[in-house]
């Protein structure tokens, strides 16, 4: 879900949502849509309150409301609380808000925007870059991570027509491909840029996203004239394609005499909030207790 993050405005209030691509579905912050209805100025402990008072909906959210990753303000990822749409009118229906009417009707709203976007992929690249805008990243470093997205689906696709279903198995070529082409492992190279949870994608350099994208088109390519069947074919392949990104890579070091991969993240250079008015950052409605 890492990578269909967003955040919608509701009467200028931000709501944290995630879109799951298995289960077609949007997960909103509920802390969030709390706020939104209330406007509490601690609308975590607000919630906290109201699952005492309402133990029926205590319930609920502990049996219906997994907790899932997204931004906090300060652009850091942790776990919140989050619920469905059908969770989050559940929600609706217990807290006392001239607002829920309004709030229902934007729902639903987002729900056909989402389908509109089922319908003109182009949409969701349109609000994927807004996303980064609002998040401080280059133009350029933008362009480099929708190209990145594309290729990424398409390598996705061609695993799946290889017979590879599992999530499990997707982690492990990955794996396999980001060592054959950068030297170390997902998890290696997480850790040399301080990454826990993060997505590695979304803090690489501009000529580490270029690498890999690289990596990818040619593992897609290569997969698609070799033809794999099943998990061991597939890991042959997307070592062969990273290794076509190692040679790029150790020839351009050669060129500039130093490591192209580093601790540097691309979040390291957003733009300084001053820089541009219209920008914001992740929304965080609290930076400990979300998980409420």
């Amino acid at each position: 879900m890492e990578d269909n993050f967003a955040i919608q405005l509701f009467e200028g209030k931000k709501v944290r949502i995630v879109w799951d691509e298995e289960q077609e579905k949007y997960y909103f912050s509920v802390v969030d849509i709390v706020q939104v209805l209330t406007d509490s100025m601690n609308p975590t402990d607000y919630l906290k309150k109201l699952r005492k008072r309402d133990p029926e909906l205590g319930s609920f959210l502990g049996t219906n409301c997994p907790q899932v990753e997204m931004y906090t303000f300060t652009g850091k990822k942790r776990v919140t609380l989050a619920a469905d749409l059908q969770s989050i009118f559940r929600i609706i229906q217990s807290v006392p808000s001239k607002k829920a009417e309004p709030v229902k009707q934007w729902l639903a709203l987002l729900g056909e925007q989402r389908i509109d976007q089922m319908i003109d992929p182009e949409l969701t690249f349109q609000m994927a870059v807004e996303d980064y805008r609002r998040q401080g990243y280059s133009d350029k470093w933008i362009n480099e991570r929708m190209r990145s997205i594309e290729m990424r689906k398409e390598l996705t696709d061609e695993w799946q027509r290889a017979g590879i279903t599992e999530h499990i198995d997707f982690a492990i070529l990955t794996n396999v491909l980001t060592q054959a082409w950068s030297g170390m492992t997902t998890g290696e190279y997480k850790r040399l840029k301080g990454l826990t949870k993060e997505n590695l994608r979304d803090n690489m350099t501009n000529v580490e996203l270029a690498l890999n994208t690289l990596a990818e088109v040619a593992t897609t390519e290569l997969s698609r004239q070799r033809n794999p069947k099943g998990m061991a074919e597939s890991q042959q392949t997307a070592q062969a394609g990273g290794k076509v990104a190692k040679n790029a890579r150790e020839d351009l070091e050669r060129q500039l005499g130093r490591s192209v991969i580093s601790s540097e993240r691309a979040s390291d250079h957003l733009r300084p909030i001053g820089d541009n008015p219209t920008q914001e950052l992740p929304f965080d409605s609290t930076d400990k207790d979300d998980k409420q």
